[in-house]
């Protein structure tokens, strides 16, 4: 699906319904088809490859500058409906007149620039909006993480009254999630320092044309990807810490379990032990008395109350 959005004088954000070339526009392509790849690269005179490579779901991050066209392909986070993380690449085209995004998915970071929030950044400014995507996609991680904190925070809780699998499937999933966002984060760190290093670049300050205001917003960019990269150091040291806890504890409470029936089984053992003895078809004792079996009997009990004391004091029960 292709969009294509322009800010007026007036800051306000048309969005064109006519493919056309216009200078100043922002065109916004979702899970494209072929025809609006071939439509879209032909009019920006962007490399179709380019566009290709951002759709792809396995796609690293990484910036080029290549004939006066700079692309960037950054991973930005995602949160499904059934509140599972992941990543997905998402390629921005700094052409000479018009800024292009391309995204295999529709996602809250790029659906977050629209007329509601039209105020906040301008087409007509492609550094400033590529960089604006750019901080939001940090902010984004920021905010997924302390989603998954407070998530675990809840699983931890829950974990402390069962130890079901349900819950520990969950840690599983966050922790996998945290991998995602690890090797995200870190690629996109490369860029953007990659792309403070182009800015300061004779070769390349005439394509992308960065202003000193420009500049400090990717240093803040810069500063923030990097908290969110300490963040998710921090979750997945603490998460790890929690998955080893947990398994000394279940592993601990199978040995209790197994403790018990193996006194349990003692204990129960030492009445069928007298039981057989006696119903043996030979001269007992007591075989002939009246209250032989009631004797017998006794026996079992005080036996069986013996052992269970003698556990007791051991921490066997």
């Amino acid at each position: 699906m292709l969009k294509i959005y322009k800010t007026e004088e007036v800051g306000k954000l048309v969005k064109l319904k006519k493919f056309r070339f216009v200078t100043g526009a922002w065109f916004d392509l979702i899970n494209p088809s072929g025809k609006e790849i071939e439509q879209v690269s032909s009019m920006l005179k962007v490399d179709p490859d380019i566009v290709q490579n951002s759709l792809d779901a396995d796609e690293r991050s990484r910036v080029e500058l290549d004939e006066g066209i700079f692309s960037v392909i950054v991973n930005l986070p995602l949160l499904d409906e059934e509140g599972n993380f992941d990543t997905l690449p998402c390629g921005m085209v700094y052409t000479g007149k018009n800024f292009l995004t391309i995204c295999s998915r529709d996602n809250r970071i790029i659906s977050s620039f629209n007329k509601n929030t039209a105020k906040t950044f301008d087409t007509r400014e492609r550094a400033k909006f590529m960089l604006q995507i750019l901080y939001k996609i940090t902010q984004y991680y920021l905010r997924y993480l302390a989603i998954i904190n407070r998530k675990t925070e809840h699983i931890e809780e829950a974990l402390k009254q069962t130890t079901s699998n349900r819950e520990l499937f969950q840690l599983i999933e966050i922790q996998k999630s945290l991998v995602y966002f690890t090797t995200a984060l870190r690629d996109n760190h490369l860029v953007l320092e990659k792309i403070l290093r182009m800015t300061k670049s004779p070769a390349s300050s005439g394509v992308l044309a960065f202003t000193e205001d420009d500049i400090d917003l990717l240093e803040d960019v810069i500063i923030e990807n990097k908290q969110a990269i300490e963040m998710v150091d921090m979750h997945r040291t603490i998460l790890e810490g929690m998955m080893d806890g947990f398994a000394s504890i279940i592993n601990n409470n199978v040995n209790q379990i197994m403790k018990f029936l193996a006194a349990i089984t003692i204990v129960l053992s030492i009445p069928t032990m007298l039981g057989t003895f006696w119903g043996m078809n030979v001269a007992v004792p007591f075989a002939n008395m009246t209250y032989g079996f009631a004797t017998v009997i006794a026996l079992s009990l005080i036996g069986t109350l013996i052992v269970i004391i003698y556990f007791k004091k051991k921490g066997m029960f």
